[in-house]
């Protein structure tokens, strides 16, 4: 549950594919799999989950609203069957949250089965609709997803010939490609078919998706993840990224790789380093723990503060905070408590417990703060609905003074991607200057992270130190597709 939908962003969701070879697998052996890797990405998206197998005669399905936890037990993964299926956990940004739009869609074809799981927005998924509308192919939902596994299913190229027509059973790499030639926007896809499973990701490489390795004695089996942190839960090795524009394939041969579409300028997502990701993921060879350590030195150096200790906002603030103290010489230390179970219940909080907004998350530690001149570092501010409360919470708990530093420039511009970013309104930064935010927010100073900051805390870690190309756009207003 979301328990103030202003207090921070929705990323669109994590997917998964797990394959093991027959011969070492169980009946149950993917289901259960894959509820653990789903499990390690549920702070990608906690609206929904889902989880579809095949079991060489007939797939399976199972998705239900709420956390992964909640959506699986032994009962609901028991009917799983199959050595291999996909998984996903969804955050809602086109369509609303409803089951309708809970994923992975699943639906039989002419060639077996089909199931789809997304990850991103596709930027013309209005444009794509309305053609299969008026092809004549019925929709359920709102979902872009549903859209994309419809392509797929009946694909079309140079205007409305049937590429199904042309196609041999089971070609689903043309498929896909013709699919990529079309869409536009943010995707990292895992499909399911009767034969393999596929993972995919668009041309820029907007979304993260990694390809994993199990070693079994007398062979090697595949499984694909949003990030590197879900493949050690199967025993699993991180392989590397999959490509922007790339298929790979993975079945009873083992593993194939395609060019699915040319790759345009590479635009991997700012914001995953910045808050999205897990530490412990590894992106472009570098831990995203490190890189927001790095964020916090640069920010120590680009906006000092004289304290007397430094707290981040748990839990994706933290590194910063560490960084930042390691920079400056003030001491790291604990000012706040998070309560980590909050956000596993669906009750709703009263009109009382919504006034008291962020204590239902946060309490302050008295005996670190009292008398104490504090450096709070948060990795970004949004409408700045939570800023405020938790300068008030720090200044309760005894604080003398409280410098707020943001380990990432203003965002000031909405997200396209697959990011579920407020509207260019809403955006606090958009329309108010940094030292009315100060004064909004109750705090002694404020100074957020440059652009060039933060790209150099993000590039400089790339082994070879070679700038990979990231999207920035919530930043800079610099988008590397084409928006309406």
């Amino acid at each position: 549950m979301r328990l103030e939908p202003e207090q921070q962003l929705g990323e669109a969701c994590g997917v998964a594919g797990f394959y093991l070879p027959a011969e070492f697998a169980d009946k149950s052996e993917a289901a259960r799999s894959l509820f653990f890797m789903l499990y390690a990405l549920n702070h990608r998206g906690q609206e929904s989950a889902g989880v579809a197998t095949f079991d060489g005669r007939e797939a399976h399905l199972h998705k239900d609203m709420g956390l992964v936890a909640q959506v699986f037990t032994e009962d609901t993964l028991r009917p799983l069957r199959g050595h291999f299926g996909i998984g996903h956990t969804r955050y809602s940004t086109t369509g609303g949250s409803v089951l309708s739009n809970a994923q992975p869609y699943l639906i039989e074809t002419l060639h077996g089965p089909l199931a789809v799981a997304h990850n991103g927005n596709l930027t013309n998924a209005a444009q794509l609709r309305t053609e299969l509308l008026q092809r004549g192919v019925g929709l359920i939902s709102t979902s872009d997803t549903e859209v994309i596994t419809q392509m797929l299913a009946s694909p079309t190229v140079g205007g409305d010939s049937p590429l199904a027509r042309w196609l041999p059973a089971g070609d689903w790499e043309h498929r896909i490609a013709a699919f990529m030639e079309k869409a536009e926007g943010a995707y990292s896809l895992a499909i399911l078919t009767r034969d393999a499973l596929f993972a995919v990701r668009d041309p820029w490489g907007l979304r993260p998706l990694c390809l994993g390795e199990i070693t079994w004695e007398g062979g090697k089996s595949y499984v694909f993840a949003s990030e590197s942190c879900a493949l050690g839960t199967v025993g699993a090795r991180l392989v590397r990224e999959v490509e922007p524009g790339e298929i790979v394939r993975v079945d009873e041969d083992g593993f194939h790789s395609f060019r699915g579409r040319a790759p345009e300028p590479r635009a991997f997502c700012c914001f995953e380093y910045v808050y999205f990701a897990r530490p412990d993921s590894v992106f472009e060879g570098q831990t995203v723990h490190h890189v927001r350590q790095a964020m916090g030195r640069r920010l120590a150096i680009e906006a000092p503060a004289d304290a007397d200790i430094v707290v981040g906002v748990p839990d994706s603030s933290t590194p910063a905070a560490i960084g930042y103290a390691l920079e400056s010489g003030i001491p790291f230390s604990e000012g706040l408590i998070k309560n980590r179970y909050i956000g596993r219940t669906f009750i709703q909080p009263g009109d009382h417990l919504r006034r008291i907004g962020v204590r239902l998350k946060y309490n302050p530690l008295y005996g670190n703060l009292k008398g104490k001149r504090v450096v709070m570092v948060d990795d970004s501010i949004v409408r700045g609905n939570t800023a405020g409360p938790l300068v008030a919470l720090l200044r309760e708990g005894g604080a003398s003074e409280v410098h707020v530093r943001i380990s990432s420039p203003p965002v000031r511009w909405p997200c396209f991607m697959g990011v579920d970013m407020p509207t260019h309104e809403e955006l606090i930064a958009a329309h108010k200057k940094v030292e009315d935010i100060r004064k909004l927010i109750d705090a002694d100073s404020l100074a957020y992270l440059s652009l060039e900051g933060m790209m150099a805390a993000i590039e400089r870690g790339i082994p070879g130190h070679l700038p990979r190309g990231h999207c920035h756009a919530c930043f800079s207003g610099r988008y590397p597709v084409r928006v309406a």
